[in-house]
């Protein structure tokens, strides 16, 4: 393998094949990114068994040359090294040359560097996977529903399932769900594209998804998206981001969800994060974080919080409308402020059941989106 490679286009490719680089792996091979060039291009591979990305760059784009093949090839050469050095050589044309042994040299400017390659014949296959089950959906659209769900998940390792989000589709309505049995997320969207497509109980690794919302592009990038037994597949530019499908069927949640309400009320979103946020500031000292929120007679909320070393803080919330009957509530302010930094819109509309049911939030916007807290049993 001989080839010539604008150091740009390498290290953009390699940061994203590096997501799926564990530090952890038992398995030499996997610590390595594996390097396939022909004629088209070179392609990137990594994988950690969970989730694999392969990434192409191509012989040019547009009027720009980015690669020239001298000599086709394959070679795995260990990430943490390979990640860090293309990053930092000094010019912008990378040469890489590998010969006997797999012994690599990369030279760029006056650097010089030799590099111990692995058999790319010991590298796994990528999954194979049939595109009967595929859709699309705008890449920013995408990242909200992963950002406003994925902080509800478990961090036990106890329950597997948990520390996923469940995606289900049907009647062209996408909806993410995921819990920690103490609190829930769920976030759904329309999409043009899924015609005829139905799947429930997929439920992908909270920590994947984080990783591929750092690959999908800001702007408004279509991401084509392919839903098979036991893997999806992510279709991003010239990138593609395979993930395992997580084993075991997640909880029915929609029976905690409940239907009907005691009390009602909207208020302004940014007044009450804020006001929540100086209440945690002593819960925290005490390590509950609860903090207690109360109705007040003209109309408003009062939001409080006391610690036996500092003291107490106390303040009251304008509401915008209040329907039903008085409340008085405890819960983990920290959980509060987790589902509050994910909404959006100016305005949310808090409901409640009765003092020790589930505090439901819904954002005013078009997002259908729901969270659920609950709350506390205290002394007072």
């Amino acid at each position: 393998m001989k080839i010539s490679i604008l150091k740009q286009a390498l290290n953009e490719s390699i940061q994203h094949v590096s997501k799926a680089i564990s530090s952890r792996t038992t398995i030499p091979i996997l610590s390595g990114i594996k390097l396939d060039v022909n004629h088209q291009g070179v392609t990137l591979t990594a994988s950690d068994t969970d989730i694999s990305i392969q990434s192409f760059i191509p012989i040019e784009s547009g009027d720009q040359t980015i690669v020239k093949v001298d000599q086709p090839g394959s070679v795995v050469l260990p990430a943490k090294f390979f990640v860090e050095i293309i990053k930092k050589l000094p010019s912008q044309e990378v040469h890489m040359e590998v010969k006997d042994q797999f012994q690599t040299f990369i030279a760029a400017g006056a650097t010089e560097i030799q590099m111990v390659g692995l058999d790319p014949e010991e590298f796994p296959v990528l999954p194979s996977i049939e595109e009967n089950q595929m859709f699309s959906i705008p890449g920013d659209l995408l990242k909200n529903m992963i950002k406003q769900t994925v902080f509800s998940i478990s961090s036990h390792e106890t329950t597997p399932i948990l520390t996923g989000v469940l995606w289900s589709l049907a009647d062209n309505e996408l909806k993410f769900v995921a819990t920690d049995r103490h609190r829930l997320a769920t976030r759904s969207a329309m999409l043009d594209s899924a015609e005829g497509i139905r799947f429930n109980n997929v439920v992908i690794s909270g920590k994947t998804l984080n990783e591929l919302s750092k690959i999908v592009p800001d702007q408004n990038t279509m991401v084509d998206i392919v839903v098979a037994d036991s893997q999806v597949l992510f279709k991003i530019d010239r990138v593609l981001f395979y993930s395992r499908i997580l084993d075991g069927t997640y909880p029915d949640t929609s029976r905690i969800i409940p239907t009907s309400y005691k009390t009602e009320l909207m208020l302004d979103t940014k007044s009450l994060s804020e006001s929540i946020d100086r209440a945690y500031l002593l819960s925290r000292e005490e390590k509950t974080n609860i903090v207690r929120m109360q109705s007040i007679e003209q109309g408003g909320l009062e939001i409080s919080s006391s610690s036996s070393e500092l003291g107490k803080v106390r303040e009251e919330v304008s509401v915008a409308s209040f329907e039903g009957e008085p409340l008085k509530i405890s819960f983990n302010s920290k959980y509060m402020l987790d589902v509050l930094k994910v909404i959006d819109s100016e305005q949310l509309v808090i409901a409640f059941t009765g003092i020790m049911s589930p505090i439901i939030l819904k954002p005013t916007d078009e997002s259908k989106a729901l969270y659920i807290i609950l709350p506390y049993r205290t002394t007072n």
